[in-house]
């Protein structure tokens, strides 16, 4: 087969689908392992050297700020991500397979599955049972999945440095990303500082009233308890769950299932990830929507996380080119799930959609306002620990304490080494993440603005985020969609203004 623009795109097309529909089967537990490396095999014709040198010379050769030059921008990252992807097949298989039947062995003899413990330890009320959770887990991790983890880092790491697209592993993620991670590190350096004294007022104040225990022995299960807030769970009901949510999409004036290209799996099912996710199966044709139930308002934030993910996929331009369905700055659709699920961050949405009632939603603003914070500083934290990790300023033996002091330094929740290569997204997600959250404020602001407060239940809104942000799928980066649709920056700013609004709810 001559290999061709065309071509790469059209088996680029096939390549999405089959491999996503193979994720989505063993993400969902429908399967018990993932086989990759046939389908990486069957697409070798479009995975290759010749590929890989054919979109490069295109971004050498595209005229800067070209479209042209996105174009390649987008597809030479592809092929970089592909390369690492297909060479560390025999690593994701194996792990899949090691999650979906690992069992943590709890000091008095119990087996749970790795895949339901973090379920467990997030739902134990009961500080002893939390911590024997806990020891089990960062056991089983620091034994068995740590060192498959760092065995990936460490093999992903030189295959992008081998592709010879720049200098280093950090400067190629800049050049393919368009993200200038340099300036971002330092902006969330910078982030930590600022909010440092509301942190350690609100931190303070929550886990003494939550928790009953010192501030200086609390540690990441127990942040996974306290983010769970078991005690707004009779308002969010599961039954009701779905329906509210379909109902406020519709009141938006869009569809939630988006006329049936948006399909939801939201049933326990054993095997099933213990983290949702959203599978773009056939772009924009057949989108899945992944949730194994944990319980609770963490349950209804979730759901409204993927359905904004399975929306924007589900109405992205079926006429674009492979690249701009699938592909491009993932910041962007993470600002449409954050956009979505930041919903429950406004009061109007809580008294029309669930059973809070206004008596109790200054409470769980305030409560939101503190995961919101925890959150961010935590995820600025990892990416300055990523920035080491993928650095190559420091051995890999060093590591694991630096992860724990960057993180508990940051969050004030003392972390486990056995987390340090575990608890970190491949090829920069964190930065994703944080751009996601900068243009979703942007966005929300901009919403308000446009529509008034209650934007979400304004049957104009929905018709307007589908055409002018959906529909344009994720050929943009995200500050030039900031820029279209908001006339603003990319900062921290609007983000603490509205945590600072939310601590404060009366």
């Amino acid at each position: 087969m001559t290999l061709s623009l065309d071509t790469l795109r059209r088996e680029g097309d096939a390549f999405h689908e089959i491999l996503s529909r193979e994720l989505y089967a063993t993400g969902a537990g429908l399967k018990s392992t993932a086989e990759l490396q046939p389908i990486y095999a069957r697409f070798a014709n479009i995975l290759n050297d010749d590929a890989l040198d054919m979109v490069r010379e295109m971004f050498r050769d595209a005229a800067p700020g070209s479209e042209e030059q996105r174009v390649a921008r987008i597809l030479l990252e592809w092929q970089a991500d592909a390369r690492v992807s297909r060479e560390l097949a025999a690593l994701d298989e194996r792990e899949i397979a090691w999650e979906s039947s690992a069992i943590a062995r709890v000091e008095d003899g119990r087996g749970i599955q790795y895949q339901q413990i973090a379920i467990e330890i997030a739902n134990a009320g009961d500080r002893d049972e939390r911590m024997r959770l806990e020891r089990a887990r960062a056991t089983l991790v620091g034994s068995e999945l740590a060192p498959m983890r760092r065995e990936r880092f460490q093999r992903e790491k030189d295959i992008v440095e081998k592709l010879e697209i720049a200098d280093s592993y950090n400067a190629t993620f800049s050049a393919l990303s368009g993200v200038d991670l340099p300036a971002l590190v330092a902006e969330c350096k910078a982030f930590l500082g600022d909010t440092q004294a509301m942190w350690d007022d609100v931190f303070t104040e929550v886990v003494r009233r939550e928790l009953d225990i010192d501030p200086r022995e609390a540690t990441r299960a127990d942040a996974l308890a306290l983010m769970r807030a078991p005690a707004f769970d009779p308002y969010f009901p599961s039954k009701s769950m779905e329906r509210e949510v379909r109902r406020q999409v519709a009141d938006m004036g869009a569809d939630a299932t988006a006329s049936g290209r948006v399909i939801f799996d939201t049933g326990d099912r054993e095997g099933k990830n213990s983290r949702a996710f959203c599978a773009p199966v056939r772009v924009p044709q057949e989108v899945y929507l992944v949730l194994r139930p944990h319980g609770g308002q963490a349950d209804y934030r979730t759901l409204m996380h993927e359905l904004g993910h399975a929306l924007h996929f589900a109405n992205t331009r079926a006429d674009f080119p492979f690249e701009y369905r699938w592909l491009g700055d993932n910041s962007v659709t993470e600002s449409y799930a954050m956009l979505f699920d930041h919903m429950l961050h406004i009061p109007g949405w809580l008294s029309r959609y669930t059973e809070l009632g206004a008596p109790k939603i200054p409470g769980f603003l305030r409560a939101a306002g503190f995961e919101e914070l925890q959150f961010l500083r935590r995820y600025a934290a990892k990416l300055i620990y990523e920035h080491e990790l993928y650095g190559g300023d420091h051995s890999w033996e060093s590591l694991p304490d630096a992860y724990v002091e960057t993180l508990s330094r940051a969050t004030s929740f003392r972390y486990d080494p056995a987390d340090a290569f575990v608890d970190v997204d491949p090829r920069y997600y964190a930065a994703r993440y944080l751009r996601a959250w900068q243009l979703q404020a942007v966005i929300g602001e901009s919403l308000v603005e446009r529509f008034d407060e209650d934007w979400y239940r304004n049957p104009r809104a929905g018709p307007y985020i589908i055409e002018n942000l959906f529909a344009e799928g994720q050929r943009e980066l995200a500050h030039e969609l900031a820029e279209r649709v908001t006339a603003r920056p990319l900062s921290f700013a609007p983000l603490v203004r509205a945590t600072e609004e939310m601590l404060v709810a009366t």
